[in-house]
């Protein structure tokens, strides 16, 4: 078994952390030194550039001597920061030496600095270094300055802290960022999750048949709310679904009870010599298995237009002409009820099924017939439609379809009205093999209507 989604989701932020704070880590250690060794250098080279022309400034071009106690303070406080020097008069004499003036303050100062270096940058390989700078006045040499240092740079004992200070603050800010990542994957590992286990749990009640369930309140992420309309519209789907088998159930049943109840009952009056086994007698038994049959009848084409949408015997239709030919198949029925029906549009040519497109139009027709009054109108359009597409339109003012039964109309064995229905025949499929036979095409088919005032039918084909 996995890991739990909030356990899964926490660990994940708390590696991205993790990786994320050890390379903020890494690369600021990197380029911090890096540029405070630039920085380093660059005071090195301000700071001896200092010592040079603070001590020009101590000559005394009069008495071509220098300030002694300035520049033996000068000198002492260059030592303490790690510079050595030496100041000679233009004519070699030494005017002040830091190790002839005490060699044990020079030698620690330098012990200092290596051992810091060596122990902190070993891999720098550092060792110290003069430069020599000639000191002039007014264009005339006056003596010459040299200095010692650690190079190619040394850091202070502050500068160390100042660095380790800095990696500490760059640590514990990592740390801190991991933590809150913990307790932030954690809060929100646990939002996700509540909705998503709860979908799972009503899902798994779907499965074990309980349709009615649904999943009540909404979340702040769009994706999980969307996951949520999708499983209550499927457990919707189903429940209508259910339904619609029940009634399906219900409906065979009942219309089979009938016509078997009336012969059963007829042929039992018979055989008890009841009822004199008359030719009008005989035929009433022969209609009521009629209706058995012709509801078996349906039931197989239903299966057959299933069984068989994959292998449609494609060819080029012209549906203006198809659409005649039908209309003209239905002439005396539409005749005993005074129906004016009109075909009209233009040619449209589509690859299609020829017989499977005539069962469309028959289906479209006949209900159109069925459930119009008499001297009632119908009309039947065929037009092209945007793009590469065909249009077929069956127009009615009939009865038309109730609001609430209209999304179910295509389904199988749905009935608007069992008593109108059982009056005009059929059992409930012919609408339900328009659309098996039109989706198989890639194509749509759409109904709209005003319960009383008639129903109009929208077929679109790829041509």
């Amino acid at each position: 078994m996995g890991r739990k989604f909030r356990t899964q989701l926490t660990i994940t932020m708390a590696l991205i952390i993790s990786v994320t704070g050890g390379l903020i880590i890494v690369l600021s250690d990197f380029f911090t030194n890096r540029e405070f060794e630039t920085y380093v250098k660059e005071q090195q080279k301000v700071r001896t550039g200092e010592i040079a022309d603070n001590l020009i400034s101590q000559y005394d071009e009069r008495t071509g001597g220098w300030n002694p106690e300035f520049v033996h303070g000068l000198g002492m406080a260059a030592l303490y920061d790690g510079y050595l020097i030496r100041l000679e008069d233009w004519e070699g004499r030494t005017v002040w030496d830091a190790k002839n003036h005490d060699m044990t303050a020079c030698s620690q100062v330098m012990m200092d600095i290596i051992a810091r270096m060596e122990k902190k940058r070993p891999e720098l390989k550092g060792s110290f270094m003069e430069k020599e700078y000639d000191l002039t006045q007014n264009g005339t040499l006056v003596g010459t300055l040299s200095i010692a240092y650690y190079g190619p740079y040394f850091f202070s004992e502050s500068d160390f802290h100042f660095l380790e200070a800095l990696n500490m603050v760059l640590e514990t800010v990592t740390l801190l960022a991991l933590l809150c990542s913990l307790a932030a994957g954690s809060f929100l590992a646990r939002r996700i999750s509540r909705p998503l286990i709860k979908t799972a749990q009503i899902a798994d009640q779907i499965a074990k048949g309980n349709y009615k369930i649904r999943f009540d309140g909404k979340s702040n992420m769009q994706e999980l709310n969307e996951l949520v309309a999708a499983v209550n519209n499927m457990a919707a789907s189903l429940d209508e679904q259910e339904g619609l088998r029940r009634r399906l159930t219900t409906d065979v049943a009942h219309e089979l009870r009938t016509p078997l109840t009336a012969v059963a009952s007829h042929l039992e009056a018979m055989v008890e010599g009841l009822w004199e086994p008359t030719p009008g007698r005989l035929q009433g038994c022969y209609e009521e298995i009629g209706r058995i049959a012709g509801l078996v009848a349906d039931l197989e084409q239903l299966a057959k237009v299933e069984d068989d949408n994959l292998h449609l015997m494609k060819t080029q239709v012209d549906l203006l002409q198809l659409a005649r030919t039908v209309a003209g198949n239905f002439e005396m029925e539409s005749a005993k009820k005074n129906l004016a029906v009109e075909v009209f549009g233009e040619e449209t040519l589509v690859t299609a099924d020829r017989d499977r497109l005539n069962q469309v139009f028959a289906n479209l027709l006949s209900n159109a017939i069925k459930y119009t009054p008499e001297n009632g109108s119908i009309r039947m359009e065929v037009r092209n439609g945007q793009g590469e597409r065909a249009v077929v339109v069956v127009e009615d003012n009939g009865i038309g379809i109730a609001k609430k039964d209209l999304p179910f109309i295509f389904e199988r064995f749905y009935r608007t009205d069992k008593s109108r229905s059982r009056l005009t025949g059929g059992a409930g499929i012919g609408l339900a093999v328009v659309k098996s036979i039109v989706s198989a095409h890639g194509g749509t088919v759409m109904a709209e209507s005003k319960d009383g005032k008639g129903s109009r039918f929208t077929v679109e084909l790829p041509k």
